[in-house]
């Protein structure tokens, strides 16, 4: 095994094809598909599926390609590491937020601090921003969970209020607080299953012997805000998502155990990842790693 030979697969692997993987490393297309024939035939195993000038990696290829991703990531970061001079952090550090209020401070931070990095973020509810990061998809992720699984390292952002929300017209006067058993007389609208919001509040309504059924299902925050605003039924979010929402009438719940505890995450095995580090050391030292 070479490392010509590993980083040809990879990139074929990464780019989709060998045209694309040889115009990436501007190197010829027939070299590149030799060093991966070589890799195979070394080592007694079928990484590609090639049919009409189309290539399909194999189950032994998607393995490998989940290793070569951190073995190539392991090789920026030495390089990192060796080089000395002081010059300013750039590149791209991708971050993964059920809510963008939730790190709004630190970014402000990191921003200050390397200005030369672009910021791509995307919205999505705690198991996809747990898949992203278990994927390297991101470097970053930010979700609703007391997760203390051993493969992250997180910090407690601290905890919100889960609330109901209603349309302003909804109720002809809002209640200041609704229970579980009101709740349940109410057309109610959920988000989808992967939501901790959703989750807790089913948990908790079902410990007090309540069980809640939706009359619609929406993908995403942004959806159930919309859809509660015109009028179609309660939903519940996090306090701190819906500040400055002037369409959503905000409900106390009269019920425990409905707070929302935050955390910032990424994976332990990139903890030496320099954007990972740097955006970490942004975090105010009142947040606590655990």
């Amino acid at each position: 095994m070479r490392y010509t030979q590993l980083r040809a697969f990879h990139h074929v692997a990464s780019q989709g094809g060998f045209s694309r993987a040889a115009e990436y490393l501007n190197q010829s297309q027939p070299s590149l598909s030799e060093q991966v024939r070589q890799l195979e035939r070394d080592n007694d195993v079928l990484l590609f599926i090639r049919r009409n000038r189309k290539v399909e990696i194999t189950e032994a290829g998607e393995k490998l390609l989940e290793l070569t991703r951190q073995y190539f990531e392991v090789e920026d970061t030495i390089g990192e590491y060796l080089d000395q001079s002081r010059r300013a952090l750039n590149g791209t550090i991708r971050i993964m937020v059920d809510s963008p209020a939730h790190v709004s401070e630190i970014l402000h931070r990191f921003r200050n601090r390397h200005p030369n990095v672009v910021v791509e973020m995307r919205i999505g509810n705690s198991d996809n921003v747990l898949n992203a990061l278990r994927s390297y998809e991101a470097e970053i992720g930010v979700f609703g969970s007391n997760t203390d699984t051993p493969d992250l390292v997180s910090r407690a952002l601290g905890t919100s209020s889960i609330r109901a929300v209603s349309g302003l017209n909804f109720f002809t006067k809002p209640p200041g607080q609704l229970s579980f058993a009101e709740v349940r007389k109410l057309p109610l609208i959920f988000r989808e299953r992967g939501s901790q919001t959703q989750q807790r509040m089913i948990a908790a309504a079902r410990k007090a012997g309540v069980r809640l059924e939706p009359i619609m299902v929406v993908e995403g925050r942004e959806a159930l805000r919309d859809m509660v605003a015109r009028g179609f039924g309660i939903g519940f979010v996090s306090e701190a998502e819906i500040e400055g929402d002037t369409r959503l009438c905000q409900i106390a719940l009269d019920e425990d155990g409905l707070d929302m505890p935050e955390v910032l995450a990424h994976l332990r095995s990139r903890e030496h990842v320099p954007l990972i580090r740097s955006f970490m050391d942004a975090i105010p030292e009142k947040e606590q790693s655990r």
